[in-house]
């Protein structure tokens, strides 16, 4: 069984920011067992994404249930208890897929912005209608400052601060892409990994993804003005590094996202509040497991080329619990599969 905190199979996708395509090609996007039906070398769109996920729950008659918000994982005589709304259900097993982009991250001082400014995060932004009149900060220039950006120049004057983490070196989707993506993918899959010290080193930047299609020079060809960094405000207003204040009537805050693990009452967390696991697997906790976490394993643990390899890791080290005999009253039951439920507040 799968719980799904959405109303419909791939709303998590259905809800981002309309103009958005994927960044990896079709042939990448597919989930095990089924490839994703698009030209190989084609960037689906985002609502083709999630009509893909409906459509693959349909076709291997997964059980999911949707518009279940799970409140609290805890463990009682041996057992998980998952506890949703005014339901409850128990498990064997529970597999945590949350992902990693869920929370939405904003400075301390977002909440003190002068009330007449438009002020939207990334995962609440969903076109230039949204916003007033006017000129617009940008604050955040990873992917999806860099897209969101892009989009909104063409219409007014637009701001853009921070610093990219890189950028891919060769136009995306164009000839030399096709070559240079599959040699990245073998290296943020193969080689950037916890297996070997190049990726013990490297992993811990993961999350922090060079510019893959807007790139700088697009955005100042376009208009964009880039400025330095916000540290406050002044008379709510966005104050720069510089000493500049901004008067803005919008700000679209693309400052990335956080975890928050607070509903898992369970003793498995490190200090700095991250679950403790191998690829994975709690070993404090035998049949809780994790998947699509940021450097789960590998650079690409949390996104869709990766995330497969993971669940079939999860997946087999659950298989292996499975021959352990239970009885249940009134029931014979002989080396029977542990229930296994898996907790997705956002599909990753």
């Amino acid at each position: 069984m799968v719980l799904d905190e959405n109303e419909r199979v791939g709303d998590s996708w259905r809800t981002r920011w309309d103009s958005l395509r994927l960044f990896t090609p079709a042939q990448y996007d597919g989930l095990p067992g089924w490839r994703f039906p698009a030209p190989r070398w084609s960037f689906p769109t985002k609502d083709e994404m999630a009509d893909y996920m409906e459509a693959y729950v349909a076709r291997f008659e997964l059980d999911v249930r949707t518009g279940v918000k799970i409140d609290r994982v805890s463990k009682q005589d041996g057992r998980f208890v998952i506890e949703a709304d005014s339901d409850s259900f128990a498990a064997d097993n529970v597999v945590v897929a949350t992902g990693s982009h869920r929370v939405p991250r904003l400075p301390e001082f977002a909440v003190d912005l002068d009330p007449r400014i438009i002020q939207l995060h990334s995962s609440e932004y969903r076109s230039p209608a949204q916003l007033r009149e006017g000129p617009v900060l940008i604050v955040g220039l990873g992917n999806s400052g860099a897209e969101i950006g892009f989009e909104l120049v063409r219409t007014r004057p637009t701001c853009i601060s921070g610093n990219p983490y890189g950028e891919i070196p060769v136009p995306h989707g164009s000839r030399r892409f096709r070559v240079a993506f599959p040699l990245l993918r073998l290296f943020w899959h193969r080689v950037l990994n916890k297996s070997n010290p190049i990726g013990r080193k490297l992993g811990p930047n993961a999350g922090k993804d060079p510019l893959i299609r807007t790139k700088t020079k697009q955005l100042a060809e376009a208009g964009a003005d880039r400025v330095g960094r916000v540290i406050g405000l002044r008379n709510g207003l966005p104050l720069l590094d510089d000493d500049r204040v901004l008067d803005v009537p919008n700000v679209v805050w693309c400052t990335g996202f956080r975890e928050d693990f607070s509903w898992i009452d369970l003793p498995i967390f490190a200090e700095d509040g991250k679950p403790r696991h191998e690829r994975g697997v709690v070993e404090a906790e035998a049949g809780l497991y994790f998947v699509g976490l940021i450097f789960q394993y590998s650079v690409t643990s949390d996104v869709l080329p990766g995330v497969g390899r993971d669940a079939e890791h999860v997946a087999k080290h659950i298989a292996s619990r499975s021959h352990a005999h239970r009885v249940v009253p009134g029931v014979d039951v002989q080396d029977r599969p542990g229930d296994v439920l898996g907790v997705v507040r956002q599909e990753i």
